[in-house]
């Protein structure tokens, strides 16, 4: 009912995950909402994924597509998307590009038949499915299925980031799992505050990994759990992302107030990949995970721990259960060990 996929930096081939996502596209027996932000394929994986979605709307399955329309802004974090407008149209679907003026169109699911849903951080690309940290959950629920049909409407119908996420963070039980879906910017910053809650009232631990932590009731909190130290608290960031956004808030003076929580937190057990800076053409190698773990409960989806992604168009599922918040820990771990503590020396 419940399935966790995750990927690691080298851990998995480009065609493995292809594969398994067009396992999942391939079980269509009537429709397919797919909301990307990004979906950038080469020939081998474009040939599997987009093969897929070809053949079911070959068979009559109504299929829609949404992607996220780049714009002139500066938005350096998350890096910009590249979506492949040549190969969206090469799939003779339904097709909409969602205007993100002047935040992010940032979803990466999936609902099929109405019935099952695919989610989490990874974008649809060759780099996301190699070179990055990345969480995929799927879950069969028509009750979770037609909360992301809601959202999705609301997407297709209106064509703008600002008017989506308007859906109610009702719980569903999945196989005894407590699910309760979250969308963005409708509950961006409900969202926000639930994540703080959790982590304010954990007791035995708390794992993060998420490439950037600039919300502030996220923010505040960790600086206080760190501060107090009375639980086993650890994370991972992108060390590059980070940076950047310190660099942004000392030249910004409205959010320079969050600069000493910032620096409380990373002053904790967090360790930093050091990816590569975004440019054009450049490999995508961030760790991308965006894995919340506060007991027993996980939060994990699109959302980074980030006041732009409370105003982005995003999807997260909070997940009460023991033996997957065990999962995802561990997860997070792995990742955690990777990598050295992060270094924000000369911001």
């Amino acid at each position: 009912m419940i399935s966790l996929r995750t990927l690691t930096d080298g851990g998995q081939s480009a065609e493995d995950v292809a594969g398994f996502v067009a396992g999942f596209l391939a079980g269509a027996k009537e429709s397919l909402e797919l909301a990307h932000y990004d979906f950038n394929l080469g020939p081998a994986t474009a040939a599997i994924v987009g093969g897929a979605i070809r053949d079911a709307a070959a068979h009559g399955v109504s299929v829609r597509f949404v992607w996220n329309a780049d714009h002139a802004l500066p938005v350096p974090v998350p890096p910009p998307p590249e979506p492949d407008g040549m190969l969206i149209a090469s799939l003779g679907v339904a097709a909409k590009p969602i205007a993100g003026i002047p935040d992010l169109m940032h979803h990466k699911y999936v609902v099929r038949d109405g019935a099952s849903v695919l989610t989490g951080s990874a974008n649809w690309t060759d780099d996301s499915w190699t070179r990055e940290e990345n969480a995929i959950v799927t879950v069969d629920s028509p009750a979770l299925a037609k909360a992301y049909r809601l959202d999705f409407e609301q997407l297709w119908a209106t064509g703008f980031v600002e008017h989506s996420g308007e859906v109610e963070p009702r719980p569903v039980d999945v196989d005894g799992v407590r699910v309760r879906p979250w969308f963005t910017p409708g509950y961006g910053d409900a969202l926000a505050h639930r994540i703080a809650k959790a982590v304010g009232r954990a007791r035995r631990r708390i794992r993060i990994c998420s490439p950037v932590i600039s919300s502030a009731p996220v923010l505040a909190t960790l600086a206080q759990v760190v501060s107090d130290g009375k639980v086993d608290f650890r994370a991972c960031v992108d060390a590059t992302q980070i940076r950047e956004v310190l660099a942004q808030w000392h030249a910004n003076g409205n959010a320079a107030w969050k600069i000493p929580l910032l620096e409380r937190v990373l002053a904790g057990p967090v360790s930093g990949k050091e990816s590569t800076p975004w440019g054009p053409g450049t490999v995508h190698d961030y760790m991308h995970a965006k894995v919340t773990v506060a007991d027993d409960t996980v939060f994990v989806g699109s959302f980074n721990l980030s006041h732009s992604g409370e105003r982005n168009a995003e999807n997260v599922l909070e997940l009460r259960d023991p033996a997957l918040a065990d999962r995802l820990a561990a997860f997070c771990e792995e990742v955690i060990g990777r990598y050295e503590r992060v270094s924000i020396a000369g911001v």
